[in-house]
């Protein structure tokens, strides 16, 4: 099968590169436009953006075990119709990605989805930070990645032994940077939560779990990469640590670029995450962060609940979903402003997230697996009952959004079309 993609605008991220012209794709992998014959299918891309497919370094599909929240095919769906190709899997599935047998299972029921799923194993039994995993045996089974995401590892030893082994394996370990016995709130300690009369997330449970990642790395010369960054001090911290030589990654999410706490006024659950949407003084630290390389990656933390789940304010799960949006959201806060040029931010969700998880994507070059979104330019409106994936719970409903994706392809198929 092959496809001939003619008269698109094509945005190459690796070569930093904007120009017209063709994408032609066979058996899978980009190929020379000029090796195209009358057997290609040929979509017209005319007033249409091509760029690599995007690569989620952070999202939760709750399969095995939480499948009326979201499986590995619907989360796949879910992707594709925001342009993602490639999604980073996290292990707080029940049972957790603590053996063999759940890391197989993922990988083949994902064989069919719509994206490529890499899968991250869990760095100690259960996420409860008392038995380390078999790392050895889950690197044999396929995991690309190590993380309690979900959980902080507690253990500081445990975490500098996983931090060590995925050294050498060459595969990073993804830190969910938080002190538990100062976590615990619902938002974001301070003014809104006051005013709430909830308990609040203070920045210091975030900060103080990011200083200790960077304070391992730097101690044993080993890299991290910090998940989910929310806070101007966790950024300063990360943006030090860099200029030290200290081999720190970082990503944040569309969710704290464009919004902030006054959104839980509302009293909707859709807007509890964690870590927690913060101050706007949180918010433009990390667009900062983004357009001065502190934070290499945007990501989603993608993390469906059902609608019975988030009904209630104070007892609802944390969590939103973002996969669908968060090219969209990410243009519209830093693209459409002139804060950041369309081939810098598909870097940050493109190449530059595929060069952490040391996976071949993110790419246009001849050989590269063709995953591919086209986009355009243009207005619509977040409807939560339009969205693909099971759960609906996207802080972004009702917001008007400055870019579509109107079809990806993923390994050579098309796997989404609004053309």
């Amino acid at each position: 099968m092959s496809i001939l993609i003619k008269n698109v605008r094509i945005i190459d991220p690796e070569a930093e590169t904007v120009k017209a012209g063709s994408i032609f794709i066979r058996d899978g992998v980009f190929a020379d436009p000029s090796e195209a014959d009358d057997s290609a299918e040929i979509i017209d891309g005319e007033g249409l953006s091509a760029a690599p497919g995007l690569v989620d370094l952070h999202v939760h599909l709750r399969d095995p075990g939480q499948t009326d929240k979201e499986d590995i095919l619907t989360g796949c769906k879910a992707a594709a119709a925001g342009g993602v190709t490639s999604l980073l899997a996290m292990p707080n599935t029940i049972p957790t990605v603590d053996s063999p047998e759940t890391v197989r299972y993922i990988l083949d029921k994902a064989k069919s989805a719509d994206a490529h799923v890499y899968v991250v194993g869990a760095i100690t039994k259960g996420l409860k930070s008392e038995k380390p995993t078999d790392i050895d045996e889950l690197y044999q089974a396929g995991i690309s990645a190590l993380s309690d995401d979900g959980r902080p590892v507690e253990n500081t030893v445990m975490m500098v032994e996983a931090m060590k082994k995925a050294a050498k394996l060459h595969i990073p370990v993804t830190a969910h940077c938080e002190d538990p016995y100062l976590a615990g709130g619902k938002v974001n300690e301070g003014r809104i939560s006051e005013q709430l009369g909830v308990k609040g997330m203070p920045r210091a449970a975030e900060d103080a779990g990011t200083a200790r990642e960077i304070a391992l790395a730097a101690a044993y010369d080993v890299p991290i990469h910090i998940c989910h960054v929310s806070t101007y001090t966790s950024a300063d911290m990360i943006r030090d640590a860099k200029k030290r030589g200290i081999r720190v990654t970082a990503e944040t999410a569309p969710h704290y670029l464009m919004l902030t706490e006054d959104e839980l006024l509302k009293r909707d659950a859709d807007y509890r995450m964690n870590p927690p949407l913060r101050t706007e003084r949180d918010r433009k630290a990390m667009i900062e962060a983004l357009l001065d390389g502190t934070i290499d990656a945007v990501a989603t933390d993608h993390a469906p609940h059902t609608p019975k789940e988030k009904a209630d304010f104070d007892s609802a799960p944390n969590g939103s979903i973002g996969m669908e949006t968060s090219f969209a959201a990410s243009y519209t806060v830093l693209v459409k402003s002139g804060l950041m040029t369309e081939t810098e931010l598909i870097r940050k969700m493109s190449f530059t997230p595929a060069k952490i998880l040391n996976i071949n994507a993110g790419t246009l070059s001849a050989g590269a697996p063709a995953d591919l979104m086209l986009y355009k330019e243009e207005d619509w409106i977040v409807d939560p009952e339009k969205l693909h994936g099971k759960s609906k719970n996207t802080p972004f409903k009702g917001l008007t959004l400055s870019a579509k994706v109107r079809l990806t392809i993923c390994g050579g198929k098309i796997v989404y079309n609004e053309i």
